[in-house]
C-alpha cells in the first residue's frame, strides 16, 4: 500500500479507535515508500487542523521514513504551536538516530515538564546510548542560570540517565552541594546509584547516608547504595512455591487498607491486598485429608520446572508494590529480601507528595528505579501482574523485560471505552482529537495497552456481556484467534469481611433493641416490621467470635457513622440512605450522582445520600473539581452545609469501616436512618466493580452502569437496576426503583439471592485459585527447560 493510499484509508476510518489502529498501516507504507514524496504527503497531513487524528498518525509515520527531510519536518514540529504535535514529535524521535539539531528542543521540553517532558526524556535516554556526551553537554548547559527547582530537578534526573564521565561529574557535584534544593540533590543521588560502584561514588553516598541533618536525603543515599551493591538473591531451597509481583503506584497500600478512598486509593488497592492474602493462604484442610478438589488441583507438581520436580503448584510469595516514602522503601526491602513465605508490601519512593494518576507520568524514572530495586531484592520472580495503562505498568514492563520476568496483563478497554463514549456523544472528533489528547494522552495509553497485551505471556479479561465483540471492536484483539493466551477471570471479594460486618451491624442493632428504628410507609410493604424483616439474619449472629478488639472497632465504626448522620436536620432523620463508595473522580461519577439526586426534588426528600471517599481536608486537583460540582448542585452550599440538604460527605475510610457501614445502610441506624438503603455506582464506566459486589454480598439493592462488568452479574429488577449513568433522569429513576424493591415484599428474598450469587461466583478465593493456574502455566512455559524442548 502506497503512502497516499494509506493516508486515504486513515482518513476514512469509521471510528477514532479504528483510526488509531490503522496508523500502523500508514507507518508501514511510509517506511516502504520513503523518499521526498512520502515526506511531503505526511508533512501536509501532520499540519492539517481539520483532521488531528490523521495528523498524529502522520507524525509517527514520518519517524519511520529514513530521510533527512523527515528529520527536518520532525524538528520543526518540536516547536509547533500545537501542543499535541510537539508531544508526538518528541515521542516519534525516539525511534530515530540522534539528531543534534533536535537535542536542544527536546531538552527544552524536558525542562517544561509534564507528559511531553516525559516523552522527550525517554527519547534523550535512548539517544544516550550512542550520543551520551553530546546530550549530556546540552543538558549541563541548560542548567546554567536555571533556578526553577522542578525544571532543574528534571534536567538533573535526565543527566543521570546518560552514561559516561561528564554526567557523573555533574551528579557528584550536585549531590554534595548544600545550596541545591532537596529534589535536585535527591535526583543526583539516585542517579549515582545507577552507575558503576567506583570508590568516589561509594564514598559520597556513604557520607550522605549518615547525614542526620537531612534524613530524607540520607534515605535516598542508602537506597542508592543498595542499587550499587545489591545482587539478585537466589531462591532458598525451602521456597518451592511461585513468587508473584503486583503493583499499583497511585496508592499507599498497606495490609490494613487504611487509606482506601483517598486520592486514587480505590477498589484496586482493596483488591490487591485481599488477592495477595488469598494467593498465599494455606488451602483449607491441608494435611487433614479434607482438602477440596480445587485446592488439590492447585497443588499439582510442576513438570520439568527449574525449581525442582515435585515443586508444589502454589503461590508462596506475593509482593505488592505501591508508592511510599524513602524510609518505607528501605523497610520494605528488608521484608522482601528475607524471602519469607507470605504477602509482603514494598514501596516505590517519590520525592514530593502524591499526584493524580493522570499527572504521574513524569515519575517514570523514579518508578522504574524503585520497581527494579524491589524485584532484584525479591530474588526469582515467576511473573509480574500488570493491570492498567499507567506509568506503573510502563515502568514495570521495562524492568520486566530487562530482568526477563514474564508479564501477565489484565486487558481492559481503557481509554478505549472513554474514547468510544466521547465520540458517540459528539464531544470527541477528528477535528479536536489532538487537543483533547494533549490533556488525556489517549493515543499513548491506547498504544500502551496494545503493546502490553502483545508482549504479555498471558492476558486476563473481565467478563462483560459481549466480551469477544467488544474487545475486538474497542481494542482490536481477537481473543478467539489464540484462546490459550487469554483467560476471562472475574474479580472477587473477601466474604469473611462482609460477614463480620453484617454480624457487627446486627449485633449493634439488637443491642439497641431496634429502639428508634424508623421506616416510612413508602419504605415498607405489607406492614412489615423492620426487625421482623431481619429475623433470619439476627439468628445467625455468632457473638462467640466477637473479641474485645473487634467489638471496640465495630463500636467505633458505628459511632462515627452515627455522628455523621447526626449532622442531618431532625426532619431528615429516619430516611433510608443511598451510599456510594469510591474515589472523587469524574470517571466514578460521584458529583454526577449528587446532581441526579438534587435534580429530582421528590427523590431528595425521600432519602439521604452518603458519599464515602476522597481527602476532604487536602483534596487533590480532581477531588477539588468533584467537590466544587457537588457544591454547585446544592446551590453553592459548602461541605459544612451539605448535611442540611441531606448530603453527608464522609471522606475516605478504612475498608473494614466501609464494610460495616454498608451493613448499617441495609439494617438501619436507630433514630437516624431507616433500613433498606441502596448502593449506587454512577461511574461513567466500571470494568468490574469490587464495591458493587461488596454491597450485593451485604444484601443491598444496587444501581449500576448498564455496561461493562456489572451487566454480567446484576439481575435487572431483582438484585439491582442497570441504568445509563450518563443520563441523570435514568439514574434517578433507577434509584427510586431500587428503594422500592429493597423495602418491598421480596426485599429479603432478593438480598439472599444477591449474596448467594456473590458467594457462588465472586469470592477472592475463587479468583486466587483461577489466577494461580494462570501463574503456573506462565511459569512453566517460560522455564528454560520448557522452551529449550519446544525448539529442539
Amino acid at each position: 500500500m502506497a503512502t497516499h493510499t494509506a493516508l486515504d484509508e486513515q482518513r476514512s476510518a469509521a471510528t477514532l479507535l479504528e483510526g488509531i489502529r490503522r496508523a500502523d498501516d500508514l507507518t508501514v507504507a511510509a517506511s516502504r515508500d520513503g523518499g521526498a514524496r512520502a515526506v511531503r504527503l505526511l508533512a501536509q497531513a501532520s499540519t492539517d487542523p481539520s483532521d488531528q487524528l490523521t495528523a498524529i498518525a502522520a507524525v509517527h509515520a514520518l519517524a519511520q521514513v529514513f530521510d533527512d527531510s523527515a528529520d527536518e519536518v520532525l524538528v520543526a514540529l518540536l516547536h509547533h504551536d500545537s501542543a499535541f504535535l510537539r508531544e508526538h514529535s518528541a515521542w516519534a524521535f525516539g525511534s530515530r538516530l540522534p539528531r543534534y539539531d533536535a537535542i536542544a528542543d527536546l531538552v527544552t521540553l524536558v525542562r517544561q515538564g509534564g507528559f511531553t517532558g516525559m516523552l522527550a526524556q525517554r527519547t534523550l535516554e535512548q539517544w544516550g546510548s550512542s550520543a551520551a556526551d553530546q546530550v549530556a553537554l546540552f543538558l549541563e548547559g541548560s542548567l546554567l542560570g536555571m533556578t526553577e527547582t522542578d525544571a532543574r530537578t528534571r534536567l538533573i534526573e535526565t543527566i543521570g540517565l546518560m552514561p559516561g564521565r561528564i554526567p557523573e561529574r555533574l551528579l557528584r557535584r550536585v549531590a554534595t552541594d548544600r545550596a541545591e534544593s532537596l529534589p535536585a540533590r535527591a535526583a543526583a543521588i539516585a542517579g549515582l546509584g545507577d552507575r558503576s560502584p567506583s570508590e568516589a561514588v561509594l564514598e559520597i553516598l556513604s557520607v550522605l547516608s549518615q547525614d542526620d541533618n537531612a534524613s530524607e536525603l540520607a534515605a535516598v543515599a542508602r537506597l542508592a547504595l543498595f542499587d550499587l551493591t545489591a545482587t539478585t538473591a537466589p531462591r532458598p531451597k525451602w521456597n518451592q512455591g511461585a513468587t508473584i509481583a503486583q503493583l499499583f503506584l497511585h496508592a499507599d497500600i498497606d495490609g490494613e487498607l487504611s487509606q482506601v478512598g483517598a486520592g486514587d486509593n480505590g477498589g484496586i488497592a482493596t483488591l490487591l491486598v485481599r488477592l495477595g492474602d488469598a494467593l498465599v493462604a494455606e488451602p483449607a484442610g491441608r494435611g487433614s485429608g479434607t482438602e477440596s478438589a480445587a485446592a488439590s488441583a492447585l497443588r499439582a507438581p510442576f513438570v520439568g520446572s527449574r525449581l525442582g520436580t515435585g515443586r508444589e503448584d502454589r503461590v508462596d510469595r506475593v509482593i505488592t508494590m505501591s508508592r511510599g516514602s524513602h524510609e518505607s522503601a528501605l523497610d520494605g526491602l528488608a521484608d522482601v529480601g528475607a524471602t519469607r513465605r507470605g504477602h509482603s508490601f514494598a514501596a516505590v519512593p517519590f520525592v514530593g507528595g502524591p499526584v493524580p494518576s493522570i499527572d504521574s507520568w513524569p515519575r517514570r524514572v523514579a518508578a522504574q528505579r524503585g520497581i527494579r530495586r524491589i524485584l532484584r531484592s525479591t530474588g526469582v520472580v515467576d511473573a509480574i501482574h500488570l493491570r492498567m495503562a499507567d506509568v506503573g505498568s510502563l515502568a514495570a514492563a521495562t524492568v520486566a523485560r530487562d530482568l526477563d520476568i514474564p508479564v501477565v496483563f489484565t486487558v481492559a478497554p481503557d481509554p478505549h471505552g472513554v474514547i468510544d463514549s466521547l465520540e458517540s456523544s459528539g464531544a470527541l472528533t477528528r477535528t479536536n482529537f489532538g487537543e483533547v489528547d494533549a490533556v488525556e494522552h489517549f493515543w499513548f495509553r491506547a498504544r500502551l495497552v496494545q503493546r502490553l497485551a502483545a508482549d504479555a505471556a498471558h492476558t486476563v479479561l473481565f467478563p462483560r456481556p459481549h466480551l469477544q465483540q467488544d474487545i475486538e471492536r474497542l481494542i482490536g484483539i481477537d481473543i478467539d484467534a489464540h484462546p490459550e493466551r487469554h483467560s476471562v477471570i472475574p474479580e472477587g471479594i473477601d466474604l469473611a469481611v462482609i460477614d463480620r460486618a453484617r454480624t457487627d451491624a446486627l449485633a449493634s442493632l439488637s443491642q439497641s433493641g431496634g429502639n428508634g428504628l424508623v421506616a416510612s410507609d413508602d419504605d415498607l410493604s405489607h406492614d412489615q416490621d423492620p426487625i421482623d424483616h431481619f429475623d433470619h439474619d439476627l439468628d445467625r449472629i455468632d457473638r462467640t467470635n466477637m473479641d474485645d478488639a473487634r467489638a471496640a472497632s465495630a463500636a467505633l465504626a458505628f459511632d462515627q457513622l452515627d455522628a455523621l448522620l447526626g449532622t442531618l436536620p431532625p426532619s431528615r432523620h429516619g430516611l433510608p440512605l443511598l451510599i456510594s463508595v469510591g474515589r472523587l473522580h469524574r470517571v466514578k461519577g460521584m458529583a454526577a450522582l449528587v446532581e441526579a439526586w438534587t435534580g429530582d426534588p421528590t427523590l431528595q426528600e425521600r432519602c439521604n445520600l452518603l458519599i464515602v471517599g476522597g481527602d476532604l481536608e487536602h483534596p487533590s486537583f480532581d477531588e477539588g473539581i468533584e467537590l466544587a460540582r457537588m457544591s454547585r448542585s446544592l446551590s453553592g452550599a459548602n461541605r459544612d452545609d451539605a448535611a442540611a440538604h441531606g448530603l453527608v460527605l464522609a471522606g475516605h475510610r478504612a475498608n473494614d469501616t466501609v464494610a460495616r457501614w454498608l451493613a448499617a445502610i441495609r439494617y438501619g441506624r436507630p433514630g437516624l436512618a431507616a433500613p433498606f438503603g441502596v448502593y449506587v455506582c454512577a461511574s461513567m464506566k466500571e470494568e468490574f466493580g469490587i464495591a458493587l459486589l461488596e454491597a450485593m454480598a451485604t444484601g443491598l439493592t444496587v444501581v449500576a452502569p448498564n455496561g461493562g462488568g456489572p451487566a454480567t452479574y446484576v439481575e435487572n429488577g431483582v438484585t439491582g437496576f442497570l441504568v445509563d449513568t450518563g443520563d441523570a433522569q435514568a439514574l434517578g429513576s433507577g434509584i427510586r426503583d431500587a428503594l422500592a424493591v429493597a423495602a418491598g415484599v421480596h426485599g429479603g428474598e432478593y438480598a439472599d439471592l444477591a449474596r448467594r450469587m456473590v458467594a457462588d461466583n465472586f469470592t477472592i478465593e475463587a479468583m486466587a485459585s483461577t489466577l494461580g493456574s494462570v501463574y503456573r502455566d506462565v511459569a512453566v512455559a517460560t522455564e528454560p527447560v520448557a522452551w529449550e524442548l519446544s525448539v529442539s
